[in-house]
């Protein structure tokens, strides 16, 4: 978990640096040449059709593009076709880069992005769990904190509602970030967003069990059990 935890911290790192030095400006530019072209072809169906049958068959073309920029040599891999439009070896173009990482090639934009392959598809089919996962931890700190203070502590089970609720409403911001997408209104940063809203959300439960247990605690007599612990 600890390793799918930094892969994804590093991704959303790398996606949001990439999005703020394009906004402002600031990716470096280079002279570069274009020492290799490599296409890459794949077809098939895009999809079943009525009665079980095929839907239609597309054609997919992305590019390997090697450039040669100073004495270093860089390669850049899934290119789109209307990305190297034009484009031919030998041809001297500016590639603009981020952390020595190439994101545009004569203007053009070559940076993946997010995308359905490689870790990328896996941090997003596992980022449930690990929203989750974050939550809690997030929660059993505050509950430790809580306790250190002096004021009563929470058994495990009385944490569980208060994680729902905050499981509950980081994944309705999962859906409405998946909406925006869908119309093309995307952010580089969106890990952030339900784990953050969650967090918040299981914090205020958390906040609301914490003042019942010492609602409870203050009306028991003196005799009565100590304070739960956690």
């Amino acid at each position: 978990m600890a390793a799918l935890i930094l892969l994804l911290a590093l991704r959303t790192y790398e996606e949001t640096g990439v999005a703020h030095a394009r906004s402002n400006g600031t990716l470096h530019t280079a002279d570069a040449t274009i020492t290799k072209l490599t296409s890459h072809t794949t077809s098939g169906r895009d999809g079943g059709g009525q009665d079980g049958g095929s839907g239609d068959w597309t054609v997919t073309t992305k590019y390997t593009v090697e450039l040669r920029i100073g004495d270093e040599t860089k390669t850049v891999d899934g290119v789109p076709d209307d990305s190297v439009n034009d484009l031919q070896e030998g041809q001297r173009v500016e590639a603009a880069l981020w952390h020595g990482r190439v994101v545009e090639i004569a203007g053009r934009d070559v940076w993946p992005g997010w995308h359905p392959g490689g870790w990328d598809i896996t941090l997003v089919v596992l980022y449930p769990l690990i929203m989750g996962y974050l939550i809690a931890l997030a929660m059993t700190a505050a509950a430790y904190l809580a306790g250190l203070g002096g004021r009563v502590r929470l058994e495990r089970q009385h944490r569980l509602g208060p994680w729902g609720f905050g499981f509950v409403v980081g994944v309705a911001a999962v859906f409405v970030l998946a909406v925006c997408a869908a119309f093309g209104n995307s952010i580089a940063y969106w890990p952030v967003v339900p784990v953050g809203a969650g967090t918040a959300a299981a914090l205020v439960g958390l906040r609301g069990a914490l003042r019942r247990a010492r609602a409870t605690h203050v009306a028991d007599p003196p005799s009565g059990s100590a304070p739960a612990q956690v």
